[in-house]
């Protein structure tokens, strides 16, 4: 079995611009900050990112990273919305496409099973299909029933987080949620782990063992890689920081946690613990 460990930064340099990125987690949980951090660092720009949106969202909408965005929501959780976001999407009119949450799983879960689309409920009876109009219906031929054909989310790459994985790419979640890492490696043609420790054995319940090595393409160790989104049980959200993210103008958060690296980003948060 192959020694998939990689750093950040060699995972970012498989990227490339304009490609369709898909990032795991759920809101404000489980992010693979450290990643994007890495994105942040890098001149890669033009994105299409597909989320089910926090602060991954966030900064790599106000670092102008973004050209396209397809998501479920974009929400810190106890920040009701993104301010960051916010204000890219009202003043510099980002391209969006928001689809109904059940949506955007099932157009992950067709890219997976690599059919054209596959038919849903989700979003019948809303505006999303007005918004929409490239998303049509079909008629279920055995109960004559409409359905929501929701194409297929291709995505050129996928980046999630994970609390233990092995070197090989088997990657596990130990809180409440799985999300939906698993159709986002399913769905995308490079897959990327952080992982907040490898470990040489994944011990646990077998239904937390979400994503397996033929899934995986690289594993990064990345102590509280999750930061300040939580990573339960590993520690949880920090509401504090959080806080300070989204009362912050741009700038200045930029400059003061985001330009000294993924060690100078934890030092900046240490130092503003400490006063």
């Amino acid at each position: 079995m192959r020694d998939k460990r990689m750093t950040a930064d060699e995972v970012v340099a498989e990227l490339s611009d304009g490609m369709t990125l898909g990032i795991g987690g759920w809101g404000s949980r489980r992010k693979p900050m450290a990643l994007v951090r890495a994105i942040l660092d890098s001149p890669l720009t033009d994105l299409t990112v597909v989320s089910y949106g926090g602060p991954d969202v966030g900064l790599l909408a106000a670092a102008g990273k973004i050209r396209r965005l397809v998501f479920g929501f974009v929400s810190l959780d106890t920040v009701a919305y993104d301010p960051h976001f916010q204000r890219i999407r009202q003043v510099y009119k980002l391209d969006t496409t928001e689809l109904d949450e059940g949506m955007l799983q099932t157009g992950l879960r067709a890219a997976g099973h690599r059919l054209p689309f596959l038919p849903t409920r989700a979003g019948l009876g809303s505006a999303v299909l007005t918004l929409n109009p490239e998303i049509k219906t079909i008629r279920d031929p055995y109960q004559d029933e409409e359905l929501v054909a929701m194409p297929a989310i291709h995505l050129d790459a996928a980046i999630v987080h994970m609390n233990r994985a092995d070197k090989h790419g088997n990657a596990q979640y130990l809180g409440p949620d799985p999300y939906f890492d698993d159709l986002f490696c399913t769905a995308a043609q490079r897959r990327y782990v952080s992982t907040e420790k490898i470990v040489d054995d994944l011990d646990g319940p077998v239904q937390t063992l979400l994503l397996n090595r033929m899934m995986v393409d690289g594993v990064v160790e990345t102590p509280n890689g999750a930061h300040f989104t939580s990573c339960v049980p590993d520690y949880p959200r920090d509401e504090n920081f959080q806080r300070l993210y989204a009362a912050t103008e741009w700038d200045a958060f930029r400059d003061r946690f985001l330009s000294r690296g993924e060690r100078g980003y934890h030092r900046a948060v240490d130092e503003w613990r400490a006063e």
